[in-house]
């Protein structure tokens, strides 16, 4: 009876060590490598809505359409990168998007918007060393790059490049 109590009692130890450890784990991992984050507001609406959870990935390097987390004020916010260092970003009147004097192609976009209650910056404009211009996809109501406020955003303010939704369930799946 002894000898029983006490693998007992020895495997439930084990048990609860390996548990901790597997949570530790887990922990460590979505706040160092795999964020997980919930959407709030309508900046990216269509693309991201309110209440949908999400997962990024670290990194720095990002490309002309890439959704990224940052952080503003405390805050988390969800972008897509427009443009990049030194690139020259310009929105004309009816909303479309120029990057180096290219036309960038959004087909994710519902409809196109200038954001002129927002944009407080002369275009075209040039993105700074180290930065990245981000704009919403919902670009009526989005505060982002073209204001002054937010600005571009420096590889330090970055959680991640949201990849993956994982709720709601019926919109499981990859994020583009």
């Amino acid at each position: 009876m002894d000898r029983s109590r006490k693998k007992l009692r020895r495997t439930i130890v084990n048990t609860i060590g390996i548990v901790v450890v597997v949570a530790a784990a887990a922990v460590l991992i979505s706040v160092l490598l795999l964020p997980v984050l919930r959407i709030y507001g309508a900046s990216m609406k269509g693309t991201l809505d309110n209440g949908d959870l999400v997962v990024s990935v670290k990194g720095t390097k990002f490309k002309t359409g890439d959704i990224i987390a940052f952080y503003y004020n405390n805050d988390i916010l969800v972008k897509r990168v427009i443009g990049s260092s030194k690139d020259w970003v310009e929105v004309d009147r009816d909303g479309n998007v120029f990057v180096n004097q290219q036309l960038v192609e959004e087909p994710y976009l519902k409809e196109k918007s200038y954001g002129e209650q927002y944009t407080d910056i002369a275009m075209p404009y040039q993105v700074p060393e180290g930065k990245v211009f981000v704009m919403g996809d919902n670009r009526s109501i989005s505060i982002d790059s073209r204001n002054s406020k937010i600005g571009c955003i420096s590889s330090e303010q970055v959680v991640g490049k949201i990849v993956f939704r994982i709720w709601p369930l019926s919109k499981f799946g990859t994020v583009r």
